[in-house]
């Protein structure tokens, strides 16, 4: 889509559309583990032909098992460094202080555009009181989806919570790429082998080099040698999963390769964001897939817009 849109009190409803476009299907495993699907009885989920219980998708819920992310601010300036505040609400109302690790970190935030653009992989500190605080800049127009991985100390397993905050102004959507094989990344290229398979667990390596040689002495990373995020196009549901492996088992070796095992919920195209460190700083590789052959449709204008350029 070439022309711009502006954004602004819409968008909110426009997201909302999305959100609750999502299907039922299977979502990745925990945050410490590989991607195996596990059900989880009496959690609201549907259930798929074999009568298995399956549950939404992560990512796609601001509220799950009475636990809320509550941002302080839903609008915030494109271009402009700003202190993110939030808090995670208890079923009580009240904000959660009390985690489990994962990973290392007591709280995971993911942000990105919804044409999967602008991906960012943060680690925001507490101030206390519950209240989580994060620099961030939103490069661009658009609504934007942040997503926290936790488990809260009387949770029952970890969430993936999700929310909507718009950058408001001439919206740009970004195309989704089309799959290409090898990414390029400040001078390293990570090659993917392997697919999704919607509905199973399907296993891809991603093999970093540079300069033409394979990297094999990539550094731990909270804890692994790569993190793997994976967003379906259309309603970014979330997957996110950690290597086969970790550092220090006597097995697993810091490179070239990384395995993932990944279940896909659904059909449909996929963007891969893939965290590795290497001398120092953390990069991440993304990647264009579509699960069971799909092909998305070319992007059309939102409804009830017209297709020229707005300006300020």
């Amino acid at each position: 889509m070439n022309s711009a849109t502006k954004v602004g009190a819409y968008a909110l409803g426009l997201a909302v559309v999305f959100g609750g476009a999502a299907g039922i299907g299977k979502a990745a495993g925990p945050i410490g583990g590989t991607a195996e699907m596990t059900s989880h009885e009496g959690d609201g989920g549907g259930h798929d032909s074999g009568g298995a219980t399956t549950r939404t998708p992560g990512g796609l819920q601001v509220s799950e098992e009475g636990y809320t992310l509550t941002p302080r601010k839903t609008t915030l300036t494109p271009g402009k460094k700003t202190d993110f505040r939030f808090t995670i609400d208890g079923p009580d109302g009240k904000p959660v202080t009390g985690f489990k690790p994962l990973h290392g970190k007591r709280l995971h935030l993911i942000v990105a555009q919804r044409d999967l653009s602008g991906f960012q992989h943060l680690h925001p500190t507490e101030i206390g009181g519950g209240v989580w605080t994060v620099p961030i800049e939103l490069p661009k127009p658009g609504v934007y989806r942040f997503f926290t991985d936790i488990q809260p100390d009387g949770a029952t397993r970890q969430l993936t919570l999700g929310t909507d905050v718009i950058a408001p102004g001439d919206l740009r959507r970004t195309p989704l790429p089309k799959p290409e094989q090898v990414a390029k990344v400040d001078g390293y290229e990570v090659a993917l082998a392997g697919g999704l398979t919607p509905g199973k667990s399907s296993e891809i390596t991603l093999t970093v080099s540079k300069d033409g040689k394979p990297v094999t002495d990539l550094q731990p990373y909270l804890e692994a040698y790569g993190h793997l995020v994976a967003l379906r196009q259309g309603d970014l549901a979330y997957l996110h999963v950690h290597p086969d492996g970790e550092p220090g088992d006597g097995k697993t070796k810091p490179g070239p390769g990384i395995t993932f095992f990944v279940e896909a919920p659904s059909t449909g195209a996929y963007r891969l964001y893939l965290d590795f460190k290497h001398g120092g700083e953390v990069r991440t590789a993304e990647f264009t897939v579509h699960a069971g052959g799909a092909v998305p449709p070319a992007e059309e204008p939102e409804p009830g817009h017209d297709d020229q350029p707005h300006t300020h």
